[in-house]
């Protein structure tokens, strides 16, 4: 005979209870689904920058460098799809060519930046007192001037090229870095693991590079991947104004210098182009950093949600 008991009773399914309202599943949560749209639109464009830079020079057997006056201010074609300079050179290779240049610089100027700005904020963090006050009067110092003034001023004093300008981007984009490193380790400080670590006689070095330091690199790591667009545009604006790269060497910077007296005559793809590969991956690191804070800083998150 079948148990009818009231506690043996089937249960109500929870999501049919009234008053009880279902909870949204994670697929539709309010600005998911743009957000993952946003990461995958960015890792492509970033994806498709970072191919093109690698395989385009090995496989397109060309030189970015040859002339020929007969194609000169090609517009976009199936040969050209960039259209052609004032010169006759294939205009996609040589922004090809100044897009691996730009990456480059602006890849290793971030990285030295960051190294600089780290190890700054750092101490000043850890130590505190005088050499805290030292180090922070000494980033408001480099903080009064224009970026672009003091990086024409570092420039100038070397012949053009490559490193010249590396170090410009680097001594000047280190800053940020050391004011957040500092915050995020006065943040540290007071966590009560530390202060068992000091109670335990650990001394001040061993506190800092044992539990301040990998406390700090996430956040030192995301201020790196935003640097880079910014020493692009940076090296761009350098090359622009003829005191980065050598005229002749392909840059984002020289291809769009080169390009005005051809954009006043009224051919718009000597500009265009250089201009759009600066921007892509400007604004594909750009997407990618914004979803990698969002993920170190969840209170925000819900914040924005919100």
């Amino acid at each position: 005979m079948a148990d009818i008991r009231p506690d043996r009773a089937i249960r109500p399914d929870r999501a049919t209870r009234p008053g009880r309202a279902t909870r949204p599943g994670r697929a539709t949560r309010p600005g998911r689904s743009t957000r993952t749209v946003r990461v995958g639109t960015s890792a492509a464009v970033l994806a498709a920058v970072v191919l093109a830079v690698v395989l385009v020079p090995p496989l397109v057997q060309l030189d970015e460098q040859a002339v020929d006056l007969a194609r000169r201010l090609q517009p976009p074609s199936w040969s050209h799809p960039f259209g052609t300079d004032d010169v006759g050179r294939d205009l996609l290779l040589r922004c090809v060519y100044g897009l691996r240049v730009s990456l480059m610089v602006g890849v290793v100027a971030a990285l030295a930046a960051t190294l600089i700005g780290t190890a700054v904020g750092a101490l000043a963090g850890a130590f505190g007192g005088w050499t805290d006050r030292v180090l922070m009067r000494l980033v408001d110092t480099f903080s009064s001037v224009p970026h672009l003034l003091l990086g024409i001023f570092v420039v100038a004093m070397f012949r053009p090229g490559v490193w010249p300008v590396v170090v410009s981007v680097a001594l000047t984009h280190w800053l940020s870095t050391a004011r957040i490193v500092r915050s995020e380790i006065l943040s540290l400080r007071s966590r009560p693991f530390i202060d068992a670590a000091i109670s335990g006689g650990a001394s001040r070095w061993r506190v800092a590079v044992r539990h301040l330091l990998p406390g700090v690199v996430p956040q030192a790591a995301l201020a790196a991947v935003l640097m880079v667009p910014h020493a692009m545009w940076h090296e761009s604006a350098l090359s622009f104004l003829g005191l980065g790269l050598p005229a002749h060497q392909a840059s984002l910077g020289n291809l769009v210098q080169s390009a005005r007296g051809s954009l006043l005559a009224g051919d718009w793809w000597p500009t265009l182009f250089p201009g759009l590969l600066l921007i892509a991956p400007t604004l594909a690191i750009a997407g990618l950093a914004g979803a990698w804070r969002e993920r170190l800083s969840p209170r925000r998150r819900s914040e924005l949600a919100l």
